[in-house]
């Protein structure tokens, strides 16, 4: 047997905050929260279904002290699955987000954009059924 994705944590200052917008982008719900920790997901995950199949991992969100000093070595990519890459970047600006330069340069099909914390996370392109 191997192991399982089950859950990416996030280092941040404001756990409600940021769970918040991340449910927004994602379409997730808060799934469990304690004393400076908030989890997210698509599900509610239990040993049973993890061990059965991999399945979408939570995001858990925890508050720690100190703040972010440099570029992500880890992030996620988002891609619209109803709207285009553009209103999608609209929406997310519009929930928080900026967009952000780590040297990507002009003319990527994807955009790199920051969550209120300064998080990095792209949005890819759309998956959008064309019309």
């Amino acid at each position: 047997m191997t192991s399982r994705f089950t859950e990416l944590a996030v280092d941040c200052h404001d756990p409600e905050r940021l769970a918040a917008f991340w449910c927004a982008v994602l379409g997730f719900e808060v799934i469990d929260r304690s004393e400076g920790k908030v989890e997210i997901g698509s599900w509610v995950p239990t040993a049973e279904a993890v061990r059965a199949r991999q399945m979408p991992p939570t995001v858990f969100f925890v508050r720690v002290p100190e703040g972010k000093a440099a570029k992500n070595r880890l992030h996620l990519d988002v891609s619209p699955i109803d709207r285009s890459t553009d209103d999608e970047v609209t929406r997310l600006l519009g929930l928080g987000a900026t967009k952000a330069d780590v040297g990507q340069g002009s003319g990527r099909s994807w955009v790199v954009m920051a969550d209120p914390e300064g998080n990095e996370f792209c949005v890819l392109r759309t998956l959008a059924p064309e019309s």
